[in-house]
């Protein structure tokens, strides 16, 4: 895809966004496009706020893609996910909106995203949300983040 632009952020010395509307997410052209295949990324040390107490929260963000024409770059995923350090949202809102972000800028064949959320006040909550049914040949693997046990 010779009209995506060249990454913004790599090689460059580059602050953390102060929101995520702020952020801005790189695309780069598929150098697979037209195979079908999964792209995972994992983000244990995921962190927004609570929009009621403004504690820290925090999360095993896990997203898969299957490419369309284009991927994410990595670094400015690393720096939109970032930018929910000092952002305030529910659980369901901040997982959500990052799956929808990702999947209307980015148009992959498919995605999904698990949000594994430590316990907030005494209860652990997993957000899930998916762009539809996956390809039919696309191997989903397991995102492989267990159930909260405490200290069990």
């Amino acid at each position: 895809m010779s009209d995506t632009p060249s990454p913004k952020f790599l090689g460059v010395s580059t602050g953390l966004p102060t929101s995520p509307d702020e952020a801005e997410l790189d695309y780069v052209a598929n150098p697979r496009a037209g195979q079908l295949y999964l792209v995972r990324f994992a983000a244990p040390e995921f962190t927004s706020l609570c929009p009621v107490t403004g504690q820290p929260d925090f999360a095993h963000i896990v997203i898969d893609y299957a490419p369309g024409e284009t991927i994410v770059e990595s670094k400015s995923l690393k720096l939109f996910l970032g930018s929910f350090r000092n952002h305030c949202g529910f659980h369901e809102d901040v997982t959500v909106g990052i799956g929808q972000r990702l999947f209307d800028e980015m148009k992959p064949q498919w995605l999904r995203i698990g949000g594994y959320w430590y316990p907030r006040g005494g209860i652990p909550i997993d957000v899930f949300w998916q762009s539809g049914a996956p390809p039919e040949a696309l191997w989903l693997p397991d995102q492989g983040v267990p159930s909260y046990r405490g200290r069990g």
